[in-house]
């Protein structure tokens, strides 16, 4: 499970009224020739790239590169059942990566097109956002 070794703040805000527009780190293919690129906005657990991580390596049968562009770095808290309002923040249960439409989440290279476009479309179908599949430009 990814999430970060230390963070300046434990708890964090949601923030959710100012994540507007759309990503422009992060939104070009940068290390590989097959990528999944965000169509929607939103949140991604740390469990669901896991998933889509193992979806992909596993239909690849361990050939070619796969590159995680998002790191889950927010903390989001919860209060137990039945808990009374006040009494402080909720203590911390997972973290998310905060994704804004256009940001590439996965890259790979080595495989085939074929190969590369079935991997990254089982695992678009562990995320909870919109995707597609989109291909590098070939400089020759």
């Amino acid at each position: 499970m990814l999430f970060p070794s230390k963070t300046k703040y434990r708890k964090a805000h949601r923030n959710r009224g100012s994540f507007k527009g759309k990503a422009f780190r992060g939104s070009t293919i940068t290390f590989g020739t097959y990528a999944l690129k965000a169509l929607d906005r939103g949140e991604i657990n740390s469990r669901q790239i896991e998933a889509a991580r193992r979806a992909i390596s596993h239909s690849i049968k361990r050939g070619g590169k796969v590159w995680i562009r998002i790191f889950p770095q927010k903390a989001i808290t919860r209060k137990a059942a039945e808990v009374p309002m006040g009494a402080g923040k909720g203590s911390v249960e997972f973290y998310v990566a905060q994704i804004k439409p256009g940001r590439i989440l996965f890259e790979m290279d080595g495989v085939t097109e074929e190969i590369a476009k079935k991997a990254l479309t089982i695992a678009k179908h562990k995320l909870p956002l919109k995707c597609k599949i989109v291909v590098a430009e070939q400089i020759n």
